[in-house]
């Protein structure tokens, strides 16, 4: 038995059908899908627009106040030395130092 669209009162006389569920609709019914923009759907069968499908956002250029060197920051052989120019020794088991 065959099926008739009443297409009354519409501006075309046009049937076309639905990519996905394959049924007879008006042709002014369809809408491309967001994420198939050739593919025309029905609004049941429409999909939301994938965000993935958006371009990757563009990084920011931020730059530190007072940034960390890269090198290692290593201390005097002899000891570290302290603000007044003295230097002292740390001993092995890092308790104790010695003032020169």
């Amino acid at each position: 038995m065959a099926v008739w669209l009443n297409t009354r009162g519409k501006n075309s006389l046009a049937i076309a059908v639905c990519g996905r569920c394959n049924r007879k609709f008006p042709i002014g019914e369809l809408q491309p899908d967001p994420n198939v923009p050739a593919l025309m759907v029905c609004k049941k069968d429409r999909d939301n627009f994938d965000p993935y499908r958006l371009p990757a956002r563009q990084t920011e250029n931020i730059t530190l106040r007072f940034p960390r060197p890269d090198v290692p920051i290593n201390t005097d052989p002899a000891g570290a030395i302290s603000e007044d120019g003295d230097y002292f020794l740390i001993t092995e088991d890092g308790d104790d130092y010695l003032e020169f």
